[in-house]
């Protein structure tokens, strides 16, 4: 498997038929979710599948997974404006534009699940200091005002504002505090991102998330699918545009970076598996793991989409060497860590509540486990919001200055530089 050298193609993508196919179809997905949304405010969450024992689903999934894909942003943000390490600038952006992506779908998805979306700003209002969901939100407010700073200066230095030399003067002051919001947006994330896990594990009620080590494996894997997200967008834009947005070399040594993340959410989710099952599980434990185990596909889809296709194997793309110079094996390595990202938000969250309360240890099967299924309407406002922010990828990628545009298409280290095809020599004509 080699790196492939690119052919620079043409930059008019609005005139191309596959990218009009593109949004159009992102197009119906939208209007699948606004219709959805409609029938959720007009129809309250009766709508969805969501019950008393069940309610958290589909969205919550959805809203944690959306903020842990945009985790990128404060990691390279930190290495650029805190670190100095230059070379990851242009990634760093794009990170931004993930983060922005990622929080805004988050928001949208909790727009729909409160119920009460008229009431967002209570928690502002109304603070209730003791509660882990309060100091979330606050941080996701304070951390979304972070990310529309930093990148204010990429909006403001695009072509529709050209026409206005103040609008580039305000982007570079607003540059000046970059380090500054870094800074911020690093603790404000770090906070968050490891409160989601404590959420859940903090609920001494429901013994699958009652441990300790819920909120260091979200952060990590956080950490992991952030990085990935944003290589995965980078390369896509690489193989469109036909040159590499971001060097080569830099790509190769982010890969490394959200596979080092990888390895210890790995290592800490073997451990917490192994301790749980066998030095200090309770009968509360076995008993919940045995009842998913029994009635749903929660062992399989924690092997195997969580720990093989969503850790292992990326794991080894992310560290072979050659697999890591390969464009399409790189692209595979950070589609699977996003995958294993979602499952464990999906797997925590509804594994969780799909077990009752109500059981003693030892008598979990005389009690019907809850159900849960998503409707019509949260498959649509889930398409919708997922439509939204590919949508909003594809138009800032084409409209707005995220990528540097004079980029090299060759590399200077021979570790990262592309193998050249060599063909035999011609043989000589005969008379």
């Amino acid at each position: 498997m080699t790196t492939a050298t690119l052919t620079p193609r043409a930059q008019q993508p609005l005139r191309q038929p596959p990218f009009l196919i593109w949004l159009g179809f992102l197009g119906i997905l939208l209007v699948w979710g606004l219709i959805s949304g409609i029938m959720v405010f007009g129809q309250g969450l009766g709508v969805t599948g969501l019950t008393d024992q069940v309610p958290w689903g589909l969205w919550i999934a959805l809203d944690l997974s959306a903020i842990s894909l945009g985790a990128g942003a404060f990691i390279f943000s930190a290495i650029v404006y805190l670190l100095k390490i230059e070379r990851f600038q242009v990634f760093a952006r794009a990170a931004v534009l993930v983060g922005f992506l990622g929080y805004t779908s988050a928001m949208l998805a909790l727009a729909l699940d409160i119920g009460r979306p008229d009431r967002f700003y209570f928690p502002v209002i109304y603070p209730n200091v003791h509660s882990v969901l309060w100091e979330i939100t606050m941080c996701v407010i304070f951390y979304f005002a972070v990310l529309a700073a930093e990148l204010a200066p990429v909006v403001l230095g695009s072509q529709f504002f050209s026409r206005w030399p103040q609008a580039k003067q305000i982007g570079h002051t607003i540059h000046r505090f970059t380090p500054i919001l870094a800074v911020f947006g690093l603790g404000l994330s770090l906070l968050h991102q490891s409160s989601l896990g404590a959420t859940y594990g903090v609920v001494a009620a429901r013994p699958l998330w009652f441990k300790p080590s819920l909120p260091v494996m979200f952060i990590l894997s956080a950490v992991a699918g952030g990085t990935a997200a944003t290589i995965l967008g980078s390369l896509i834009v690489s193989r469109l545009r036909g040159k590499y947005v971001v060097d080569r070399k830099v790509i190769s040594q982010a890969a490394i970076i959200g596979g080092s993340s990888l390895a210890l959410y790995l290592y800490i989710k073997i451990w917490d598996w192994a301790t749980t099952q066998y030095y200090a599980g309770t009968a509360a434990v076995e008993e919940g793991i045995s009842l998913l185990q029994a009635t749903t596909p929660y062992g399989f889809t924690y092997w195997t989409f969580e720990v093989l296709l969503g850790g292992l194997i990326p794991l080894i793309i992310f560290f072979w060497a050659r697999s890591r110079k390969d464009d399409f094996a790189l692209m595979l390595g950070c589609l699977l860590t996003i995958v294993g990202v979602v499952f464990l938000r999906w797997n925590v969250t509804v594994s969780g509540l799909i077990v009752p309360l109500d059981w003693s240890p030892g008598e979990a099967f005389l009690f019907a486990r809850n159900f849960y299924a998503p409707t019509l309407p949260e498959l649509g406002a889930f398409f919708g919001i997922i439509a939204y922010a590919l949508a909003g990828f594809t138009l800032a990628v084409t409209f707005l200055p995220i990528y540097e545009e004079d980029h090299s298409d060759h590399h200077d280290d021979a570790d990262h530089a592309p193998v050249e095809v060599v063909r035999p020599p011609a043989e000589p004509a005969t008379g």
